[in-house]
C-alpha cells in the first residue's frame, strides 16, 4: 500500500483526498469514502477500511469535505456538501478505475444523492442517518432507496439515527443490502460489557465491505 494526500479545488472550497493505494494485487476499483458532520477521516470505520482493503486490490480514497479542510466546526448545508463531492469526483476517477461512492453518516447521504448522476459503480453507506435521534417520522429513507446504484448499508445495532430493524424492506431494481454491526452505536463503538469486542466490530465492517465489493459487476 502507498499513501498520498492530494488537494482538490472545488466551487465549494478546497477538498482533500488521502489515497491508500493498492499496489499488489493490481487495483480493481476505488472506494471513495467521506466523513460525517461531526468528525473527520480519523473515524474508526474509515481508518479500518483504509488499512484492510488495499491488500485486497481495492484503493481507498478518504475524502475531506471543504468545510472540514477549512477548519470549520459546523458542516455545510447538504447542497454545498453535494457541490464539493461533485467537484472532486474527477480526481477520484482519474486513476481510470470504477469508483464506489461512500461515506459515513452525512457523507453517506451525499453519496446516495449523487451516485447515479456521477456514474458511481455502487454506494457504501456507513451509519446511514435514517432519521434524527428520537424523530423516526423524519425519515431519510428516500435518499437511500433512490440511490439508483447497488448499495450496501453497514449499521450499528444500537445506532440512535436508525437501528437496522427500522430500515424499510429493500426493493426496486437495485435493492440495497444491510449488514448489522452488533452493539455498535453511530460511530460503531461497542460497549465494554458487550459480548463482542471493538476489534470484532471493525472486522465485521471490513469483511462485509470487501465481500460486497467483490460481488459488484465492475
Amino acid at each position: 500500500m502507498t499513501t498520498r494526500t492530494e488537494s482538490v479545488d472545488t466551487t465549494a472550497g478546497e477538498a482533500r483526498i488521502t489515497w491508500h493505494r493498492a499496489v499488489k494485487p493490481k487495483p480493481k476499483l476505488v472506494l471513495a469514502v467521506s466523513h460525517g458532520a461531526g468528525g473527520g477521516i480519523e473515524a474508526r470505520d474509515l481508518q479500518a477500511l483504509a488499512a484492510a482493503l488495499p491488500a485486497r486490490g481495492i484503493t481507498v480514497a478518504l475524502v475531506e469535505q471543504p468545510w472540514r479542510v477549512a477548519g470549520k466546526k459546523v458542516a455545510a448545508a447538504p447542497k454545498v456538501l453535494d457541490e464539493g463531492w461533485r467537484g472532486l469526483w474527477p480526481a477520484l476517477t482519474e486513476p481510470g478505475l470504477p469508483v464506489v461512492a461512500g461515506g459515513r453518516s452525512a457523507g453517506a447521504r451525499v453519496a446516495c444523492r449523487t451516485a447515479a448522476e456521477l456514474g458511481a459503480a455502487g454506494v457504501l453507506a456507513l451509519a446511514f442517518p435514517l432519521h434524527p435521534p428520537g424523530r423516526p417520522e423524519k425519515s431519510r429513507a428516500g435518499e437511500l432507496t433512490g440511490a439508483g446504484r447497488p448499495t450496501l448499508v453497514v449499521q450499528g445495532g444500537r445506532d440512535p439515527f436508525g437501528r437496522p430493524e427500522e430500515f424499510p424492506e429493500p426493493g426496486g431494481q437495485d435493492p440495497y443490502e444491510l449488514v448489522e454491526v452488533a452493539y455498535g452505536d453511530h460511530g460503531f463503538a461497542v460497549p465494554k460489557k458487550a459480548d463482542t469486542t471493538q476489534e470484532d466490530a471493525l472486522l465485521t465492517i471490513t469483511e462485509a465491505v470487501a465481500e460486497w465489493l467483490g460481488r459488484l459487476p465492475v
